[in-house]
């Protein structure tokens, strides 16, 4: 009997029906399984019940807006969040990353757009190891472990959202080395760096704070200008 292929649980929150309607008959025309919410107020309730594998958040939702619903999550719910936004300025695409969000689309939604940002967020394990087969990395009191996906300062774990820990772990894997740009979004977003996205600098200063770094002089997460950002191997005692 052949192994049966698991398939990704999306939760998408929308209360456009016909939007939401149109978004799940395409995602699941492309092999993904749709649980759909319209409503802000239910969505702790139905991530719950389901343990969806990733969430399409819209901002603007009966009940409680997207922003919130992002923040309240947060704290448990570490799986990617993409949100999806009818605003295009800066501010709002930033605060959806500041509050804990992977990444957003701005609507009206393209379907093949949507999907590629879908699998850039649910690829994982694809990040460089220091040595084949190396699932620990250690510096002074921080200890990052591959396998559970896990971060540990001073003996306290450091909560952190999906791509946070694959930043932290691009970075601490290749301690003492400048990694530029275009790299991080390759193997962290998964797509290339456009010259404009701020998502990679919002979760810089998000991973600075958690680390008890400085994102005014930082000492751990160094912005190399023109070049990238450096992980300082000897900065965690």
């Amino acid at each position: 009997m052949s192994e049966q292929k698991s398939v990704n649980k999306i939760l998408l929150v929308e209360d456009d029906r016909q939007l939401s309607e149109m978004i799940k008959d395409f995602l699941e025309s492309e092999g993904l399984h749709v649980i759909q919410e319209y409503r802000g107020d239910r969505v702790a309730k139905t991530v719950e019940k389901h343990s969806p594998d990733l969430i399409i958040l819209d901002l603007m939702l009966p009940g409680k807006d997207g922003f919130t619903i992002c923040r309240d999550l947060r704290p448990e719910f570490t799986k990617p969040i993409l949100m999806l936004t009818a605003k295009s300025t800066d501010f709002d695409q930033v605060l959806g990353l500041e509050i804990g969000a992977d990444d957003y689309v701005i609507k009206p939604v393209e379907p093949r757009v949507l999907l590629a940002r879908i699998n850039a967020l649910l690829r994982r394990g694809k990040l460089p190891d220091v040595e084949q087969g190396n699932n620990e990395v250690v510096h002074g009191n921080l200890i990052i472990n591959r396998s559970s996906r896990q971060a540990i300062l001073d003996n306290e774990k450091i909560d952190l959202t999906s791509q946070e820990f694959d930043l932290l772990w691009l970075l601490a894997s290749r301690a003492g080395e400048v990694q530029n740009r275009d790299y991080i979004y390759k193997a962290v977003v998964g797509r290339d760096y456009d010259g404009l996205d701020r998502s990679v600098d919002v979760r810089i200063s998000r991973l600075r704070k958690k680390m008890h770094d400085s994102n005014e002089s930082p000492f751990r997460i160094k912005t190399i200008w023109g070049q990238g950002y450096l992980f300082v191997p000897d900065a965690w005692s």
